[in-house]
C-alpha cells in the first residue's frame, strides 16, 4: 500500500492546529471588525470540519492505536471527541434507522436535525461508554472510561485557551468549534436523508450501499478524501478511503456535497430536490 495516502492524512494535524492557534493569536492581538471576525470564524470552522473531523473520521476507523489517537487529536479543536465513540459504535450500527440520531428522517428540517443530532449523538456516546464500563466491570469514574478522559482533556484544552488568549479569543474559538460541528451534522443530514433499512423480524436488514446517498463528483472526492463515496464506506467501514468504490446501485445526490449542503438551508427547495429521489 502506497504510504503517501496515509501521509496525506497525517499532514492535517499540524495544519489544523496551526490554523487554529494562528486564529487565536490574531483575534487576541488585533482589533478586528465584526465582519472580519465572522469571516475568520467561518473559514477556521470549515478547516476544523473538512481537515479535522473529516480526517479524524477516516483515522478513527483504523485499528492501530496511533491512528486512534491521531483521530482524537483532530477532533479536539472542534470539541467533538465523543464522535469517535458514537460514530464507530453507534452510527454504523444504527444507520438508516430511527435509533440513529445522525440519520435524518424524510421531511425533517436541517435546523431541527442539528439540535436532535448534536444532543442525541452526545447522549448516545455516553450510553455506549457507560455500557462498556459496566460490561468490563470498571467504575464509571475510572480512567478506563475513554469518554470521561476525553471530556477532561477538552476541559483542559479550553481552560488553556482562556488562560493564554483571553475571553474574547476564547468565545470566538467556541464559535469556530460550533461551526465545525454544524458542518459535520449537515453532512450527516445529506448522507442519509430519508433513507431507512427494513425491519426483518426483530432485526434490521444489513447495511447496504442503497442506505446512503452517494456523490461521485471528482472535486468533492479529492477535497474530502473520498467521503462522498459514502455508500461503500458504510458497506465496508474498515476500507481505506483511497480504495472506496462507486456503487451505481446506491442513491445518487443530484449535487455535490458543497451544493447539497447549501440547499439544505432552504428546506422547501431541498424537499423538492430530494423527496422524489428517496
Amino acid at each position: 500500500m502506497n504510504p503517501i495516502f496515509d501521509w496525506m492524512l497525517y499532514v492535517n494535524i499540524p495544519l489544523v492546529y496551526g490554523v487554529g492557534f494562528y486564529f487565536l493569536y490574531v483575534v487576541s492581538n488585533y482589533n478586528l471588525e465584526l465582519y472580519e471576525l465572522i469571516g475568520l470564524s467561518l473559514s477556521v470552522g470549515t478547516t476544523l470540519s473538512a481537515n479535522g473531523i473529516n480526517v479524524a473520521h477516516e483515522l478513527g476507523h483504523r485499528k492501530e492505536r496511533i491512528h486512534k489517537w491521531m483521530s482524537k487529536a483532530l477532533l479536539l479543536p472542534s470539541l467533538y471527541t465523543h464522535f469517535i465513540i458514537e460514530h464507530n459504535l453507534g452510527h454504523h450500527k444504527h444507520v438508516a434507522t430511527d435509533k440513529d440520531p445522525a440519520s435524518a428522517k424524510k421531511g425533517q428540517m436541517i435546523y431541527t436535525f442539528w439540535v436532535s443530532s448534536l444532543i442525541g449523538s452526545y447522549k448516545s456516546a455516553w450510553k455506549i461508554e457507560s455500557k462498556r464500563m459496566k460490561q468490563s466491570h470498571y467504575s464509571f469514574y475510572s480512567f478506563r472510561n475513554e469518554l470521561l478522559v476525553l471530556t477532561l482533556l477538552q476541559a483542559v484544552f479550553l481552560f488553556s485557551i482562556l488562560l493564554y488568549f483571553g475571553w474574547n479569543a476564547f468565545l470566538w474559538f467556541l464559535l469556530t468549534a460550533l461551526i465545525s460541528a454544524l458542518m459535520l451534522e449537515t453532512i450527516n443530514y445529506v448522507e442519509h436523508y430519508g433513507l431507512r433499512r427494513d425491519l426483518i423480524g426483530q432485526r434490521y436488514e444489513r447495511v447496504l450501499p442503497r442506505h446512503s446517498w452517494n456523490s461521485n463528483h471528482e472535486l468533492g472526492r479529492i477535497l474530502l478524501y473520498e467521503l462522498t463515496r459514502h455508500s461503500d464506506h458504510h458497506f465496508l467501514a474498515n476500507k481505506k478511503y483511497q480504495l472506496l468504490d462507486h456503487h451505481g446501485t446506491s442513491k445518487q445526490l443530484p449535487l455535490g456535497y458543497p451544493g447539497s449542503m447549501l440547499v439544505t438551508l432552504l428546506p422547501p427547495v431541498w424537499y423538492k430536490l430530494m423527496n422524489e429521489r428517496i
